[in-house]
């Protein structure tokens, strides 16, 4: 879950920076490209962060049985 939320938030801030960057290109191929690779970087940040919310819900709900 902790190594999840890590990567999420490493790719979340490249997908930021890329979109950030992007706005400076004038070239409009490399402008797609460059929005190309903040959405991959965007996709796999909300598949890391999905991934570790599906973890954490998991995990508890094998701590909550094993409770009662």
């Amino acid at each position: 879950m902790i190594m999840a939320a890590i990567f999420g938030a490493v790719s979340l801030s490249f997908a930021i920076y890329a979109f950030i960057g992007s706005a400076d290109i004038v070239d409009p191929a490399q402008a797609s490209d460059a929005r190309g690779f903040a959405w991959f970087w965007t996709f796999l940040a909300s598949v890391s962060i999905g991934s570790g919310v599906l973890a954490w819900w998991i995990e508890r709900s094998q701590r909550k049985s094993g409770e009662s």
